[in-house]
């Protein structure tokens, strides 16, 4: 009797959990277009960041070259 009420709690806790997956389903999507839109945000800074750093760099070697001569 013991194994049958252990059994019949846990399916009840899996059909538990699936009620809890299906409801929060459509928080999962929100999330994951959010985390999507943050990486292409961050993404888009750090290549602007990078841009600007590869000027300065040529800039300021170009400017050596021309102190040089």
């Amino acid at each position: 009797m013991k194994a049958f009420l252990i059994g019949l709690v846990f399916l009840v806790f899996v059909f538990v959990m699936m009620g809890l997956g299906i409801f929060l389903w459509p928080l999962l999507i929100v999330l994951g277009l959010a985390l999507r839109g943050i990486i292409f945000v961050a993404f888009t800074i750090f290549a602007i960041w990078l841009l600007g750093k590869s000027i300065i760099a040529l800039w300021g070697s170009l400017r050596s070259k021309g102190e040089a001569k």
